[in-house]
C-alpha cells in the first residue's frame, strides 16, 4: 500500500512568511520519506468545517508548481480541483504546465465543487449540482481531447471551444491521470467507472468503503470498464497514524478490500517534522501490505 500526504493547514507558526518554506520542507521531507502522492486543497477561502473562512489559504496550482520545484519522486494534485473555478481549457493548459515543470507527475484530481460561500463572496457562478455534474463531465472530455491529436473544435451543452490546441502536450501519455474525489453513488462513482484513473474516498469505516467499492464495480460492469484499472485511495485522519501497529492493523482491512493507496493530512504545528517522523515509521511497512 502507497501513502499521501495532505497539506491543508495554512495556520501556522509564523504567519505568511513562513509558509513558503514550511510548505517546501514538508514536500520535501514526504519526497524523501517515500510518500507517493503530495496533495494540497482547491479552495479560496479555509473550510469552516475545520477553522474559519479567514483563516489563511492559499492557491492550489501555484502551490504546487512550487512544489514541484522542491521534489523529484512523489506525484502531485488538487484534492480536487472544483470543476467551477477554472474553465476547462485553460484548466488542461495548467495541469499541463505542472506536468511538464514536474517532469511528469501530475495528476489532474476534479470533483464538482461545493462550497458555496466562497462562490458568492467572490463572484464565481455557483449553479445547481446537476449542473454542476454536467460541467464536470464535459470538462474531462475537454481535457481529454486537449491532450490528444485532435485539437479541432469541442461543443457541449456547457461549453464550446473553437479549437483545443494545447502545445506543448502532457509528458504522460495519454495525459495526466484523473482521480475524482467523492462517493456519490449515482453521479460520482459512475464519472469515476467511465472516465477516471483513481477515486478518492473517505476513510473511517471500512464496511461503508466496501460499499462504495461495491457500487463502483457495478458501474464499471455497467460501461465495460476493467474496476482493477481504477487506483482506489482514501483519505483518513492523521490521528490514525498515533498507534503504528492499529494504524497499519486497519490498513491490512482497506487492502483486502482494494484500496491501493491511503492519504492523511500533515496538521502538526511542525508538519515538515511530523512527516518525516511518521514516514519513517510507516512507510516501510506500510509498502509491504
Amino acid at each position: 500500500m502507497k501513502l499521501g500526504i495532505h497539506f491543508m493547514n495554512f495556520t501556522l507558526p509564523g504567519g505568511g512568511a513562513a509558509l513558503a518554506p514550511t510548505l517546501a520542507a514538508t514536500a520535501e521531507a514526504a519526497d524523501q520519506g517515500g510518500v507517493s502522492l503530495f496533495t494540497m486543497m482547491d479552495h479560496w477561502f479555509q473550510m469552516e468545517q475545520f477553522a474559519t473562512s479567514y483563516d489563511p489559504m492559499l492557491e492550489g496550482y501555484t502551490s504546487l508548481g512550487f512544489v514541484a520545484a522542491k521534489t523529484s519522486n512523489v506525484r502531485l494534485g488538487l484534492l480536487v480541483t472544483g470543476v467551477t473555478y477554472r474553465h476547462p481549457g485553460l484548466l488542461a493548459k495548467i495541469v499541463t504546465t505542472l506536468d511538464i515543470l514536474s517532469e511528469g507527475r501530475a495528476i489532474l484530481g476534479l470533483g464538482a465543487a461545493w462550497y458555496e460561500r466562497e462562490h458568492l463572496a467572490l463572484g464565481v457562478p455557483y449553479p445547481p449540482i446537476a449542473e454542476r455534474f454536467g460541467r464536470l463531465e464535459e470538462t474531462i472530455q475537454i481535457c481529454r481531447q486537449m491532450w490528444s491529436d485532435d485539437d479541432g473544435s469541442y461543443s457541449g451543452e456547457y461549453y464550446h471551444l473553437a479549437e483545443t490546441i494545447c502545445s506543448p502536450q502532457p509528458i504522460q501519455k495519454p495525459g495526466p491521470p484523473l482521480l475524482i474525489g467523492g462517493g456519490g453513488e449515482k453521479k460520482t462513482l459512475k464519472l469515476v467507472a467511465q472516465y477516471a484513473d483513481a477515486c478518492n474516498l473517505f476513510g473511517g469505516d471500512v464496511a461503508a468503503v466496501q460499499n462504495k467499492l461495491d457500487v463502483l464495480k457495478r458501474h464499471c460492469d455497467d460501461v465495460g470498464r476493467d474496476y482493477s484499472t481504477i487506483e482506489k485511495t482514501v483519505l483518513v485522519q492523521n490521528t490514525e497514524f498515533a498507534d503504528t501497529d492499529a494504524f497499519l492493523a486497519s490498513m491490512e482491512k482497506y487492502a483486502a478490500i482494494g484500496i491501493d493507496l491511503v492519504s492523511t493530512a500533515a496538521l502538526a504545528p511542525d508538519p515538515a517534522g511530523w512527516v518525516a517522523e511518521m514516514t519513517a515509521r510507516v512507510v516501510p511497512r506500510l509498502s509491504e501490505i
